[in-house]
């Protein structure tokens, strides 16, 4: 079976995989506007599952700007997270979901760890940027 990411643990010999955020490499995602820094950890590979993307992302401040390219759902594990769009600022507490549709302009931002799924999963390979 694949892994869901060359560095990650998992438990479980079956379909089912179990994760667990404090084993994975978070890398800096984008350091932002401001002081703030962003971190992103992909918990499942588009080998394991090109349909959805699933991960862990820890915000520290950074504003983040980005029009999705994918549907996106944002639960929040502990912290504040934060989202402009549309002219409304989202702030999502532990559990808090967010369900953000492909299209969508926003800014990230606030001091959170989250969870985070996409659809597809493979949206970088679609759209031409790996």
């Amino acid at each position: 079976m694949n892994s869901p990411t060359s560095s990650v643990k998992v438990s479980g010999t079956g379909p089912v995989l179990q994760v667990d955020h404090m084993d994975l490499d978070f890398t800096l995602r984008s350091a932002g506007q401001g002081d703030g820094q962003a971190f992103v950890a992909r918990a499942v590979s588009n080998e394991v599952s090109p349909n959805i993307g699933i991960g862990f992302a820890r915000w520290e401040g950074a504003q983040v700007a980005w029009t999705l390219l994918y549907d996106e759902v944002v639960f929040v594990i502990e912290g504040c997270f934060e989202l402009q769009a549309n002219d409304q600022l989202y702030r999502v507490t532990p559990g808090q979901l967010l369900w953000i549709p492909e299209g969508t302009e926003l800014v990230y931002g606030g001091h959170a760890l989250f969870g985070y799924v996409v659809h597809p999963g493979d949206w970088k390979q679609r759209h031409g940027l790996v």
